[in-house]
């Protein structure tokens, strides 16, 4: 039997979202008999293959050029792509700074907080990407066909939509997986 392929990446976020992943615990090895992780954030491997996968999992907002483009490379490399947890679905706590400005958000950031050094700017590198003009869930720049809500979503949750991905099933998650405790 062929393995289900699976890329993930994370974008503007905590990385809650991975740890809730490998929460999944003992769980994860019946998994990896019918799954194979081709790329992740916490592999050497980065990006998902050009030969493309069956799913790609996407965790965060989307608040910079570099994020925009690892959202469009999982996207046009994926089957299916998953919105992994409230920032990715719902736009998180990450949207909270649409609040503002651009230039107060970066200003912020990087030389008014009150351990920043007296003289310090906002760092002008190509290798951070730009700061977007707004922070985005995943699905106002790339469509996706799963979300999976929460902050983080539950273990439980995540190992549900894997499951049924594996069988070739589009999940639908049960109320007693949309909880938040």
């Amino acid at each position: 039997m062929q393995k289900v392929t699976i890329a993930t990446d994370w974008l503007e976020s905590c990385a809650g979202c991975h740890m809730s992943l490998l929460d999944v615990d003992e769980r994860l090895f019946d998994l990896l008999k019918a799954v194979e992780f081709t790329s992740s954030p916490i592999t050497d491997l980065k990006v998902p293959p050009e030969a493309g996968v069956d799913v790609g999992i996407l965790s965060g907002a989307i608040g910079n050029s570099h994020q925009e483009e690892v959202a469009r490379t999982m996207r046009e490399r994926s089957r299916i792509l998953v919105a992994l947890g409230d920032c990715a679905v719902f736009g998180g706590v990450c949207v909270l700074r649409n609040l503002f400005a651009r230039d107060a958000v970066l200003a912020r950031g990087y030389m008014e907080t009150e351990s920043t050094d007296p003289g310090s700017r906002v760092p002008d590198s190509e290798e951070l990407g730009a700061l977007t003009d707004r922070a985005y869930p995943v699905n106002q720049v790339v469509d996706v066909d799963v979300y999976l809500p929460g902050c983080p979503p539950s273990a439980d949750a995540i190992h549900f939509v894997l499951s049924e991905l594996v069988e070739g099933r589009i999940p639908v998650l049960p109320d007693e997986l949309l909880h938040y405790d």
